[in-house]
């Protein structure tokens, strides 16, 4: 008998449930054809907003090359004879201390990129090779006093090279050259 009853509930259910589903279709039947286009999502409009001209212009990033290209430059390794010196020099140039220190190579982050001291100079001697890293600065001519009063020499007064643009070279106390630049 109570084999009989449990056959009974479960022919039961499924009864129940196609009740419910066609009571659903019917009421979805009874809606009016405005209520049901209303229901259906439709994708919104985009609304593009004229920007005031002083505001300026967002661009997206350039996508990211592949292949053999230059990149960007992380590094700039400068060849010193004396890396305490060098050590003293930059760490005043930078206002900050080298995050690593090693008789082998000294090396100071400066807004993601590194400033590097070699001490080999038996493959590369110190000094102007042609080639300038600029550095940013905020003040152009308030770094170059910073860097001649710390022991800097002149090789380049501040001068305007564009509009709104600035730039200045010094020569570190063993000859390499550090470009300066200022705005744009």
């Amino acid at each position: 008998m109570a084999k009989v009853k449990a056959k009974a509930k479960a022919r039961a259910k499924p009864a129940a449930t196609t009740r419910k589903k066609s009571a659903a279709k019917k009421v979805a039947a009874t809606k009016p054809a405005a209520q049901k286009a209303a229901a259906k999502k439709v994708p919104a409009k985009r609304v593009t907003k004229k920007r005031a001209p002083t505001q300026p212009v967002v661009t997206e990033p350039e996508p990211r090359v592949v292949g053999p290209y230059l990149r960007g430059l992380r590094t700039c390794i400068y060849q010193v004879y004396d890396l305490a010196l060098a050590k003293e020099f930059y760490s005043q140039a930078l206002g900050k201390d080298p995050y690593f220190d090693e008789p082998y190579y000294v090396g100071f982050e400066v807004e993601g990129h590194e400033l590097g001291l070699d001490p080999d100079v038996s493959k590369r001697p110190p000094g102007g090779s042609g080639v300038i890293g600029y550095w940013r600065v905020e003040d152009i001519n308030a770094a170059w006093q910073h860097l001649t009063t710390i022991g800097a020499t002149s090789i380049e007064l501040p001068h305007s090279v564009g509009v709104d643009l600035q730039v200045s070279i010094v020569a570190d106390p063993f000859g390499n050259y550090i470009g300066l630049i200022q705005g744009a």
